[in-house]
């Protein structure tokens, strides 16, 4: 099931063009699956394919940080250009990583909650001291995601077309499908948190939360 599109080294050149990530985010929240995120540090590279995301859609979205169109020093790359990581901390303890998205003007992001590692798998066993977990439990979830790709807030901004955190194109398999369900753990959101905004790749071990939500 894992790696079914194997990523060579060397296709980490590529990139999206800033005008990508304009696109209505539930759009782009689709597209993302497939999509091979890379992080470039001083340790080593490390990579996955995204398996799992939530759409964030702005002011009206209740489970939005930007609901209400509130402007925090937290959520202001939200409110910048498309395509930029925002990256904010939960719990004081767990970073999430967030693509900033949707059309000029409008403060929408979608949620990385799960990656493929495909690059730099003993990389992430040691950040996150698991030597012995399998692969697809290294990146299930966002926060344990970003602790094993090494993400944290000072990447916050960083364009994703750059050379240090940055998105590569990338595709599902012919027999990979694309599920939906309600966000996980938005409860405070009212009417908002039964929407079907998340999207996740059908079946996939690395996929998040219970596994009613992974068919």
């Amino acid at each position: 099931m894992l790696n079914k599109c194997p990523i060579d080294v060397s296709s980490f050149d590529r990139r999206y063009p800033p005008a990508f990530f304009e696109q209505p985010t539930l759009e782009l929240a689709r597209q993302l699956l497939g999509t091979v995120l890379v992080h470039r540090s001083s340790e080593g590279i490390t990579a996955g394919r995204i398996v799992e995301v939530e759409a964030y859609c702005g002011p009206e979205d209740k489970g939005s940080h930007s609901y209400g169109g509130r402007l925090s020093e937290r959520n202001r790359a939200m409110f910048g250009p498309k395509g930029h990581a925002y990256i904010y901390l939960i719990y004081g303890m767990y970073w999430c990583f967030n693509v900033v998205s949707g059309p000029p003007g409008l403060p929408q992001a979608v949620l990385v909650r799960a990656l493929d590692p495909v690059f730099g798998e003993q990389l992430m066993r040691s950040r996150l001291n698991a030597p012995h977990a399998p692969i697809h439990s290294l990146c299930r979830g966002p926060g344990k995601l970003c602790k094993a790709m090494g993400i944290t807030g000072a990447l916050y901004g960083e364009p994703l077309w750059g050379d240090t955190l940055f998105l590569v194109p990338g595709e599902l398999a012919p027999d990979e499908e694309i599920g939906s369900s309600h966000r996980i753990n938005i409860a405070y959101a009212q009417e908002y948190a039964h929407l079907p905004w998340r999207l996740y790749v059908r079946n996939h071990p690395a996929v998040s939360g219970p596994s009613r939500l992974r068919r």
